[in-house]
């Protein structure tokens, strides 16, 4: 599986709010972190729960890709993500680090 393909499915799951196909895109050990910060969250357990709350308070929420780059095993996708159909999005880069076939690591910029 492409680094590329897995950074797909888990956008493509995402936006299904599909919880149970989102996370089998992430390692076990995944860590999160705002880009030059600290990790805000380790662990896939961790990483469910906050997706479940996050898709419960806005069942309508999406990222919509504007632009992907690809660099060895690193994915770089810069996103706009509308909570609700009508909502002004935001901005967001999602910088996502690949280990086989699972992100291993994800440092967000937020506008």
């Amino acid at each position: 599986m492409s680094v590329e393909s897995v950074v797909q499915g888990q956008l493509d799951a995402y936006n299904a709010q599909d919880i149970a196909a989102f996370v089998t895109h992430f390692a076990d050990d995944l860590t999160v972190a705002d880009l030059n910060d600290e990790p805000n969250l380790r662990g896939l357990d961790t990483f469910r729960e906050r997706h479940l709350g996050l898709f419960a308070q806005h069942p309508q929420n999406r990222a919509e890709l504007v632009s992907r780059t690809v660099i060895g095993s690193t994915v770089i996708d810069h996103e706009r993500v509308f909570r609700t159909p009508d909502a002004t999005p935001f901005e967001v880069a999602a910088i996502y680090t690949v280990a086989g076939d699972k992100i291993a690591r994800i440092d967000f910029v937020k506008a």
